[in-house]
């Protein structure tokens, strides 16, 4: 066995026994009743399961390989040394791939990506043809949430004078969605010709998206006794009938900013439903995850500063994308990757791109941690 082989089983040698550690605690009773404790071991119980599993794959393999030379050395059959030496082939050319399954396994996960996420689509620079844009941002993350099988529910809207919006929030629930939407922060631009425009001049004007990750009840401290409710009658989904009772409802929050001491009105209102409680609670939820974000804005602008990458350090003031329609190409300008489908890139065929992201930055990740 390599240096390099005892050195990637070492290190998975501790893990072993914090999964029979992790295993036992999830039945217990007094975890269970922690909410708090149990997601979180929960989720621990569910990477190290994966670890565990690219283990096994990998000592199945570095076995294989060493069956494999035993044969040829004590085998006497022509055919069976022929057939060992073929496998051998095939194990040590999967041997590097499973070692690069395991470094990423062991690269430590953030641990908002399991989590849903709040969504923000903000015109920008360019006036109608902005908002229009923004219609088609927000069009292509709901194919590709809709292909994914999560689900996308608009929370807040101001529509544009011709079209599209000039802000829209949505929120998205399912498996992973953080970790999936996470690259989607910071300024998208477009260039085209609009349907606005009678001389055929292109423009450029650009949207910013904002990917947050959505903050659970026992993350975030609030005293619901110093929120000031208001209701009123909604315009929002439901129809006519949304108008006749005051569905839609409005809270106001004094929240102390932990970095400049001042008190800060928050002011949210939600539409959503035609049900009040409905709409009230996520309210409270997109007050969750408003204050959840700015207190770990610290945090997340510590992580930007120690990386090279701009891949996810969720700055969202950095120019991440181009969508050129003339020569029919979306650009990411952070790992320079380009297609040449923008039709179907703002259909919803997304997750190319999100991969080539995801790989671009376990990288950086493998070179941080030197595994």
């Amino acid at each position: 066995m390599s240096e390099e082989n005892n050195s990637i089983l070492q290190k998975l040698e501790g893990l072993e026994s914090r999964y029979e550690e992790v295993s036992t605690l999830i039945t217990d009773p007094s975890v269970i009743a922690d909410q708090s404790r149990y997601v979180k071991l929960t989720k621990e119980y569910k990477d190290l399961g994966d670890i565990m599993l690219a283990r096994k794959r990998y000592i199945d393999c570095l076995n294989a390989i060493k069956e494999s030379k035993d044969i040829l050395v004590n085998e006497s059959d022509t055919d069976m040394k022929e057939m060992a030496r073929e496998e051998l082939s095939e194990n040590e050319a999967r041997l590097p791939k499973l070692e690069e399954e395991i470094k990423i396994a062991l690269v430590p996960k953030d641990p908002e990506d399991a989590k849903n996420v709040q969504m923000e689509i903000r015109a920008g620079a360019g006036g109608d043809e902005a908002a229009l844009f923004a219609g088609d941002l927000f069009n292509m993350y709901k194919k590709f949430c809709d292909s994914k099988g999560w689900t996308v529910s608009v929370t807040a809207v101001s529509e544009g004078a011709v079209g599209g919006y000039k802000e829209i929030d949505f929120a998205v629930s399912g498996d992973n969605v953080y970790g999936t939407l996470k690259y989607e922060s910071g300024v998208h631009r477009v260039q085209r010709v609009p349907a606005t425009e009678t001389q055929g001049r292109m423009h450029t004007s650009a949207a910013t998206v904002a990917v947050l990750p959505e903050a659970d009840k026992f993350e975030v401290n609030i005293n619901e006794g110093d929120i000031k409710w208001d209701t009123f009658r909604s315009s929002g989904a439901g129809g006519q009938n949304v108008n006749k009772v005051e569905s839609g409802v409005r809270l106001r929050y004094p929240w102390k900013n932990p970095v400049t001491g001042e008190t800060e009105e928050i002011l949210i209102e939600c539409t959503e439903t035609r049900d009040q409680p409905k709409n009230k609670e996520r309210a409270l939820s997109r007050l969750r995850t408003f204050i959840y974000d700015r207190e770990h804005q610290k945090y997340v602008d510590d992580i930007a500063s120690r990386r090279k990458s701009l891949v996810s350090t969720g700055d969202r003031s950095a120019k991440i994308r181009t969508y050129n329609f003339p020569q029919g190409r979306v650009t990411d300008h952070r790992i320079g990757y380009t297609t040449h489908d923008l039709q179907g890139f703002l259909g919803g065929n997304i997750q190319p791109m999100i991969d080539a992201l995801t790989v671009a930055e376990n990288a950086e990740k493998l070179k941080e941690s030197e595994l």
